[in-house]
C-alpha cells in the first residue's frame, strides 16, 4: 500500500476489500459507475458475483449505479441488475465512457485504474476537495444516463444473438457465410454486428473481441 495524505493507493482487489469492507458496511449513500459488473468484484476463491454492495446489504440504502450497455449482452448480468433494482437500488445506462468510480457517503472515493498484465490497482481518496470533484463528475454522468428500463427491451434481441455473433466474428468466416450460418440475410447480419460493436463500444471488430472479453462475454 502507498499512502500519500489522504490519498490512498492499494494493488489488487483482495487489499481493496480487506481495507475496505468496513466502510461499505457502514456507508448509507453508495454510488458506483463502472463498466461492467465485474470491475468492483473481491479476487477471493468461489467469488463470482459483483460484490459492492452485495444484494443483501441494500436494504435502507440509497445505491446508484451507472454502467456502459455491454452489460445487457449477458443474460445473468440482467438478472442481476433486475434484481438490485427490485431491491431499491437506481441503475442507469451510458453510451459514454465512464469513470469507474465507488463514492460512499460523499466523503469517501475510489477510483479504478486500467487494468494491467500485473492486475489492478484502487486509489482510495478522503480528501474534501477530491472527493467533492469526483462527486460533481458521478453526477454529471447519472444526468446524462438513461434508465435501465429504457435499455431492455432495445437489447432483448441482440441479447439473445450475442453469443453466436461473437462465436462467428471470432470464426473468421464470410459476412455471408456468417449470414446463411445464422439464417439471416447478409444486411441483417451486418446490422447485428453494428449494433454489438455499438453496444460494446468498439470502433473495428478486433476491438469488439477485446471488450467482449473484458466484459466476461468469451
Amino acid at each position: 500500500m502507498t499512502r500519500v495524505e489522504d490519498v490512498v493507493t492499494v494493488r489488487g482487489e483482495r487489499e481493496l476489500f480487506d481495507r475496505t469492507a468496513h466502510l461499505f458496511g457502514s456507508a448509507t449513500d453508495i454510488a458506483c459507475a463502472a463498466n461492467t459488473l465485474y470491475t468492483w468484484v473481491a479476487s477471493r476463491p468461489g467469488t463470482g458475483v459483483p460484490a459492492v454492495p452485495s444484494v443483501p446489504d441494500l436494504q435502507g440504502r440509497r445505491a446508484r449505479k451507472i454502467y456502459l450497455p455491454s452489460v445487457l449482452l449477458d443474460g445473468a448480468s440482467v438478472e442481476h441488475l433486475r434484481l438490485l433494482r427490485e431491491l431499491g437500488a437506481q441503475i442507469r445506462i451510458s453510451e459514454r465512457e465512464i469513470n469507474e468510480t465507488i463514492i460512499l457517503d460523499g466523503r469517501l472515493a475510489i477510483l479504478a485504474a486500467e487494468v494491467t498484465p500485473d492486475g489492478r490497482s484502487y486509489t482510495v481518496l478522503s480528501r474534501p476537495d477530491l472527493v467533492n470533484g469526483i462527486s460533481s463528475l458521478f453526477e454529471a454522468a447519472w444526468r446524462s444516463s438513461t434508465d435501465l428500463a429504457a435499455f431492455e427491451t432495445r437489447f432483448a434481441e441482440l441479447r439473445q444473438n450475442t453469443p453466436r455473433l461473437l462465436d462467428l466474428l471470432l470464426s473468421g468466416c464470410t459476412d455471408e457465410t456468417a449470414a446463411r450460418t445464422m439464417g439471416v440475410g447478409l444486411r441483417t447480419y451486418r446490422r447485428y454486428v453494428a449494433e454489438l460493436m455499438a453496444a460494446l463500444g468498439a470502433t473495428s471488430r478486433f476491438q469488439a473481441g477485446a471488450r467482449a472479453k473484458e466484459a466476461g462475454l468469451l
